[in-house]
């Protein structure tokens, strides 16, 4: 019994002419290679090595250097602490598997482009013209939303929250936290940041398709608002007003910028205007 033939991974159909909204044409197809389910399958497997290969050496590399992104993670927020405070750790391996989990995180991130680049050189080929369109640029804003998210819990939130915490140390309670929860807490802050900081990512492709317009958002920026800071106030660990309004204030400013994205490239909806009557009757 012969297998399904699927669309090939290594080729797809020509880019079909454009419609007259200025997409791409899917309908409008031609004939492209084909693969089996095996050859399918084959290149899957091809791809998944490259990549994990490719995290196995960032990891190698990471933990070469693992020492420095302690200090650049850990030692800034031993700065914070009040005067007799210092980080502890209670277990025999918990400051090494802490930094087994930093080089980790680390390799993870130095062998991102492979990993995406592997990703792309899959699906690519098989994706239509219109398609291709929406991808790159959402890849794009999505990788600078993160770092760009990352880089601000790094510098401006987390160290004020890890203030705030630490200020309830007195003569009475000494703060001695441990290494562990203060780096799952850091990289919960991390990564949340970097989630948020996805708007304008989201937004683009869907203003490209037309399932979100600049007007829609302004009309609810009000509400937008209101839903920002329930969510910084349920997100952030600490309860004061200011970690919240540090938290709020990007995503407003996010919103903002979505508007703008939603204007510059919403899908342009096709204007029909019918002939005026020369003569009435």
């Amino acid at each position: 019994m012969a297998l399904v033939p699927f669309r090939s991974a290594r080729q797809a159909a020509p880019d079909p002419p454009e419609d007259s909204d200025g997409w791409p044409d899917d309908d409008a197809t031609g004939a492209g290679a084909r693969m089996t389910f095996l050859e399918h399958l084959d290149e899957l497997r091809k791809r998944l090595v490259i990549g994990v290969s490719a995290i196995g050496v960032g990891c190698a590399l990471a933990f070469t250097f693992v020492n420095t992104i302690y200090a650049f993670v850990m030692h800034p927020l031993s700065a914070l602490l009040p005067k007799g405070s210092h980080f502890i750790f209670t277990e025999p391996m918990e400051a090494f598997l802490l930094k087994m989990k930093m080089a980790l995180i680390v390799g993870i991130m130095m062998a991102m482009p492979v990993t995406l680049w592997q990703v792309w050189l899959f699906i690519a080929p098989g994706l239509y013209a219109r398609e291709k369109k929406l991808a790159i640029p959402f890849v794009v804003l999505a990788s600078f939303g993160f770092v760009g998210g990352a880089a601000f819990s790094h510098y401006v939130l987390f160290p004020w929250m890890w203030q705030f915490f630490a200020s309830f140390a007195d003569d009475e309670l000494t703060f001695l936290p441990k290494i562990a929860p203060v780096f799952s807490l850091y990289m919960k802050m991390l990564l949340g940041m970097g989630l948020v900081f996805q708007m304008p990512a989201l937004v683009y492709p869907l203003a490209r398709m037309g399932l979100v317009t600049a007007r829609f958002l302004v009309r609810h920026f009000k509400y937008a608002v209101l839903i920002i800071f329930i969510a910084a106030a349920v997100i952030t660990p600490s309860g004061d007003p200011m970690t919240q309004t540090l938290m709020a204030a990007p995503m407003v400013a996010l919103y903002l910028i979505s508007i703008v994205i939603a204007f510059i490239f919403g899908k342009k909806k096709a204007r029909t205007a019918e002939p005026a009557d020369a003569t009435a009757d």
